[in-house]
């Protein structure tokens, strides 16, 4: 069936075929969330040994009583596990908070008011810019537009973004930055290419306190077999731009999202700067924890170990949902992603019909992450992209919610004269 010829009566047709679909599953009374990508409770049972590991006979004493204030920069087991998993020196990284988005956020913060390699600080250059790679992360974008950053579209290819546009923006010294998730991108699953790294490697940006933001949250998040790709901050060295450099990454979908250990890493230089304000701003971070998940995952070979088996809870799942996009939208104008790794399979649906599927979802029971979030401004010029995360529901609840999706998405075609 051809969807872009049809007449109006095989229009009408279809559309009365699928509101009585609709009618049927709006019966069911169904309350399913698949609005963001949490792990499942199968996926957190794996770490649920994680604090057991904080044993009191064990003692809690590595360079120091683990219990009390001090190391602002984490301790050194820790440090050592996720600069071997990260590929930088310990003298690279810092290991604090539960979550990356909270370096991310201090990172920008701090920019905005002391400013960075000396420059004067954002918030007193007038304007300035961001370069954002879409369809990219609703939060990396949140963070941005709090500040007053005016965010500027970047098209994401099938090998990372449009480096043409990148490197034509940063030409401007207003553009200070750039968000980037390099691997099992969210919500494309896009893997950088090594070409495409090393080309945001070499960048030579107008502005000196220009900095590219790596959030490495799905470096180990493989479905198919870990995958390498080329070391942002080694290669950033070779061309003398390793101050430009903010990488990020985070146990939170490796071991309880809610109680996790994060980290970054950048050169020795701007390691050193940052824990000046750390030192001021807190008298240490959560060593415990830290020391729990280094005796939890005991090193990089342990991280991987445990992925395979997230690995294999997420697979069917993932292959669950594409077959269902594949029966109901085959022959449908419609694309999607076969990610190999992350968490999200990114839906591309006909012009102007995305926020009608999401309203019409949810009247059958199903809560999608709303559209245009995906954008910057939440503003998809086309509303037309949308994230379906197949990680939290059982298997019997994801079939039934893509169903509804599907069924979603052909109604708002339809119904469109």
């Amino acid at each position: 069936m051809n969807y872009l010829t049809l007449d109006k009566s095989e229009r009408q047709r279809l559309l009365s075929e699928e509101r009585s679909r609709m009618e049927a599953y709006k019966a069911k009374g169904l309350k399913l969330d698949m609005s963001r990508g949490k792990p499942s409770k199968e996926q957190l049972d794996l770490s649920n040994a994680l604090f057991s590991e904080l044993d009191p006979a064990r003692g809690f004493t590595g360079k120091q009583d683990y219990r009390n204030y001090g190391i602002s920069d984490g301790i050194p087991e820790i440090k050592k596990l996720f600069s071997e998993l990260a590929g930088v020196k310990e003298s690279e990284i810092i290991v604090a908070y539960n979550a990356s988005l909270n370096l991310m956020y201090d990172s920008i913060q701090r920019a905005m008011q002391f400013g960075v390699s000396g420059e004067e600080p954002w918030n007193k250059q007038g304007k300035i810019k961001w370069i954002c790679p879409v369809p990219g992360y609703d939060r990396h974008f949140s963070v941005t537009e709090l500040f007053g950053i005016e965010m500027i579209n970047v098209p994401m290819l099938e090998d990372g973004p449009d480096m043409d546009k990148v490197e034509e923006l940063i030409a401007d010294p207003a553009v200070k930055g750039m968000w980037n998730v390099p691997k099992y991108s969210n919500p494309t699953g896009v893997i950088y290419s090594d070409e495409v790294v090393e080309r945001l490697a070499r960048m030579k940006p107008a502005a000196k306190d220009f900095r590219l933001m790596w959030d490495n949250a799905y470096m180990v998040h493989a479905l198919y077999g870990q995958q390498e790709q080329a070391n942002i901050l080694s290669l950033a060295k070779k061309y003398g731009n390793e101050d430009m450099i903010y990488g990020f990454g985070s146990t939170s979908k490796i071991t309880f999202a809610g109680a996790g250990v994060s980290f970054m890493y950048s050169s020795e230089k701007n390691i050193a700067e940052i824990k000046k304000f750390m030192n001021i701003q807190s008298i240490g971070p959560d060593k415990l924890s830290q020391l729990a998940h280094y005796r939890f995952l005991k090193d990089a070979d342990g991280v991987l170990r445990l992925m395979e088996k997230h690995a294999a809870l997420l697979r069917p799942k993932f292959e669950a949902v594409l077959n269902i996009l594949d029966r109901e939208l085959g022959d449908f104008p419609a694309s999607w992603t076969k990610p190999e790794g992350g968490y999200f399979i990114s839906v591309d649906l006909p012009e102007g019909t995305a926020k009608r599927t999401v309203e019409l979802a949810k009247e059958m029971g199903v809560v999608f992450t709303g559209a245009g979030a995906t954008y910057p401004y939440k503003r998809d010029p086309k509303d037309s992209n949308l994230r379906i995360a197949p990680s939290l529901p059982p298997i019997s609840e994801l079939e039934e919610a893509t169903e509804i999706f599907a069924v979603a998405a052909k109604i708002a075609y339809l119904e469109k004269e």
